[in-house]
C-alpha cells in the first residue's frame, strides 16, 4: 500500500503530523507493506526568494494580533509538538519561500535520501537556530542528508531544475481536493487531512488495507489541524486533542 503525504516545511502541523503518522504506522500490523512518498505543497507559492519575515511578526500581522498574542499562538503549537517528543522554537524562526527546498527534496528523492533531508529540514526550521531559507544552510542540510554538494549547488543555481516535479505535485494536490496540509492519501482511494492523532492514522491504515471506506479524498476527520493555502495554520480550540 502506498501512502502519499503532501506537506510544506513551513507548516508546523506537517512537522507534527509526520511524527503522529509515523507513530500510527508503527502500530499498524502491515507496516512493512507500506510505501511512504512525500510530495510538495507550497503554502506561500507567490513569495519571492529572499523575502523572509520573523514568524511571530508575520502571525501578528496576518491575524491582527499583538506580538504577545501571536507568541501565545506559537506556544500552543509548540505544546502539541512537544507532546510528540519534538523540539520547537517559538521565537527566532523565519518564514519565506520553500520552493528551493521542495526542488532539493525531489533531488533527494531521486537519490534515495528524501526522508533524511525532510527530517533535517524540519528540525532546522522548527527546532534549531538555523534558517532553511539561507542557501548555505540549505546546502549544508542536503550534504548532511547524503547528497553531493556540487549537484546540490547545481540544482539551486538552475531555477528550472525539478521545478516541474514540484508543480506536478501541487497540481495533483489540487485535483485531489487538498486545500491544506498535511494531506495524506492512501492508495489513491482514501484521504486524511490534518495532524490527526496517531490512532486515527492507524485506523485509517487498517481500513484502507482491508478496503473499507474511510474519509473520502478531499475530506477531513474531526479536529484536524492544517495549514491552508493562504498560509493560515489552524490552532486547536480549547478541549481539542493535542
Amino acid at each position: 500500500m502506498r501512502v502519499e503525504i503532501w506537506s510544506d516545511i513551513a507548516c508546523p502541523w506537517c512537522y507534527i503530523g509526520k511524527a503522529r503518522f509515523e507513530k500510527g504506522l508503527a502500530a499498524f500490523a502491515h507496516r512493512d507493506g507500506v510505501e511512504v512518498v512525500h510530495r510538495s505543497f507550497e503554502l506561500d507559492p507567490g513569495r519571492a526568494k529572499g523575502d523572509t519575515a520573523q514568524v511571530v511578526d508575520m502571525l501578528a500581522a496576518k491575524y491582527g494580533r499583538s506580538r504577545e498574542e501571536a507568541l501565545a499562538m506559537e506556544e500552543h503549537v509548540a505544546s502539541n509538538a512537544r507532546s510528540e517528543g519534538l523540539a520547537y522554537r517559538t521565537e527566532g524562526r523565519d518564514h519565506g519561500s520553500t520552493f528551493d527546498i521542495h526542488r532539493l527534496l525531489h533531488l533527494a528523492k531521486a537519490r534515495g535520501r528524501q526522508v533524511e533531508l525532510l527530517d533535517l529540514a524540519y528540525r532546522a526550521n522548527f527546532a534549531e537556530e538555523r534558517s532553511v531559507f539561507d542557501q548555505e544552510t540549505l546546502v549544508g542540510l542536503a550534504v548532511q542528508a547524503g547528497l553531493d554538494e556540487a549537484e546540490v549547488r547545481g540544482v539551486l543555481a538552475d531555477s528550472g531544475a525539478y521545478a516541474d516535479d514540484v508543480r506536478a505535485d501541487e497540481r495533483e494536490a489540487a485535483e485531489l481536493g487538498a486545500n491544506g496540509v498535511p494531506f495524506f492519501v492512501l492508495d489513491r482511494r482514501y484521504g486524511v487531512s490534518g495532524g490527526q492523532p496517531a490512532e486515527v492514522f492507524t485506523q485509517a491504515l487498517e481500513q484502507a488495507w482491508q478496503g473499507r471506506a474511510i474519509t473520502p479524498i478531499g475530506g477531513s476527520a474531526p479536529d484536524a489541524e492544517v495549514c491552508d493555502t493562504d498560509g493560515s495554520c489552524e490552532i486547536p480550540q480549547a478541549g481539542a486533542h493535542s
